[in-house]
């Protein structure tokens, strides 16, 4: 079988957020993803992982943590979600993604052995889009003898697929209000939630957050005699700005930090990468030093956060594109703080934006869409867009001006037109920026952009 078939039948499973009209809601369990593991020869068991839990920024602590240990010579797989362009970005070893050849290899043999465990009864149904993905993660990085995985949980903690794993350390980032249908409708009960892949007389690794989610997670650790590592000392010291790099003390020695994710909540994520990588060091003997950590943070790969794109000279009409995954409430606020030093009157501002219709767009708007002269939106490829017409509404009611597209490449073209030697910023969907990044990519290449 050939890689795009592997792509075709994953895409057409249904999400776990979503069925099909007229199916009931999948529950979640992690039951089933262990019963296929097992089937598997529980290739999880094999390997010493590291689980990041949170609503943002743990995709962003995953990849830096990652990155120090690459460079520190530990072998590691890394497992994030969602992707931007292409599925094989969530599989990674040593910072290169997973071939074709191979995804098509384990995918197939991870659903051929669903399916021999539905017609055996021993599985209720084949296994979910994420649990497929995950199987085939741990089974990858297991087949390879990675020393380490450090694994970034799809969604909530306690019952999400990458849970089944015995993590040496637990990192959650910082949580807000997100997923409320599946995870609880307030800060407490996703914490909670969050707080289920801690481990008993393990290591949790966090920041400190509001009073609501220290209280659940301090009881968390506390009933499992877990040990709470603040990750407060590898934050910069009063002052420093967001903007340059900074020193911290590590494993008794200065280290530079120089993360190219910018943002006061990318030093936050970077903080607990540092303190991940430290006791790893410390208490598990792996070979980190304080020059493979500052390595490791400046060569940090992470499409889409804040990321810059120039396309042409902004003096002759060129445009500075920002893509940014910000796709909630939280992400839009850090996104507008980190636009702060970007943004200003002399230059056009633009924005285009999309969104899923279960995400407060009213309060995303509300955050964001004030910031620019004009809104573009755009439609983009899941069942769970939001329409144009409801997008259209909440910048109404943000009291700004936009405008529909037709498609996202038309988006884009429009943004150019319409803020020629400004900056555009492209944010709201993951769906959104994977695709207008693979098509100012393309264009970069083709004509020769100036990043």
């Amino acid at each position: 079988m050939s890689y795009a078939a592997a792509i075709e039948q994953l895409n057409a499973m249904a999400p776990e957020l979503y069925t099909r009209p007229g199916q009931p809601r999948r529950k979640f369990s992690l039951d089933e993803v262990r019963v296929l593991l097992d089937a598997l020869g529980n290739p999880h068991r094999r390997i010493r992982s590291v689980l990041i839990a949170g609503t943002n920024g743990k995709g962003s602590t995953a990849s830096t943590l990652a990155s120090i240990l690459t460079a520190s010579g530990v072998r590691t797989g890394l497992y994030t979600s969602p992707h931007l362009e292409r599925v094989n970005e969530r599989i990674r070893i040593d910072q290169t993604e997973i071939a074709d050849e191979a995804f098509t290899s384990l995918y197939f043999r991870v659903h051929d052995t669903a399916r021999k465990l539905v017609r055996d009864s021993r599985l209720p149904q084949l296994p979910s889009f994420f649990e497929i993905l995950t199987a085939q993660a741990l089974l990858y990085f297991a087949e390879a003898e990675v020393e380490l995985m450090v694994l970034e949980v799809g969604m909530g903690g306690r019952l999400d697929a990458t849970n089944v794993v015995d993590p040496l350390l637990s990192v959650i980032t910082d949580i807000s209000l997100d997923h409320t249908e599946w995870l609880g409708a307030t800060i407490t009960a996703i914490a909670r939630e969050k707080a289920g892949i801690l481990r008993r007389g393990k290591t949790l690794i966090t920041l400190s957050q509001g009073a609501e989610v220290n209280q659940v997670l301090c009881e968390a650790a506390a009933e499992l005699g877990a040990r709470q590592v603040n990750a407060e000392a590898f934050m910069p010291s009063a002052g420093a700005g967001t903007a340059g790099p900074y020193t911290v003390q590590a494993l008794g020695a200065a280290v530079e930090v120089a993360s190219p994710l910018t943002g006061a909540h990318q030093q936050r994520n970077v903080a607990l990468a540092i303190a991940a990588a430290v006791e790893l060091a410390s208490a598990h003997g792996l070979p980190i030093t304080p020059v493979a950590i500052s390595a490791g943070i400046r060569q940090t790969r992470w499409p889409g956060r804040m990321e810059h794109i120039k396309l042409g000279r902004t003096e002759t009409g060129g445009v500075e594109w920002i893509l940014d995954v910000a796709h909630n409430p939280a992400g839009a606020e850090a996104l507008r703080s980190g636009l702060a030093g970007v943004l200003s009157e002399d230059r056009p501002r633009l924005l285009v934006f999309s969104c899923l219709r279960d995400k407060p767009v009213g309060e995303m708007a509300r955050i964001l869409f004030p910031l620019f002269d004009q809104v573009i939106l755009a439609p983009i490829h899941s069942a769970r867009a939001a329409t144009i017409e409801s997008l259209e509404a909440a910048a109404r009611a943000a009291g700004t001006s936009a405008r529909g597209a037709g498609s996202v490449r038309e988006a884009l073209q429009l943004a150019r037109e319409g803020a020629p030697g400004g900056v555009v910023v492209v944010s709201g969907s993951v769906y959104l920026v994977g695709e207008a990044r693979s098509l100012l990519v393309a264009e970069k290449v083709k004509f020769g952009g100036v990043k």
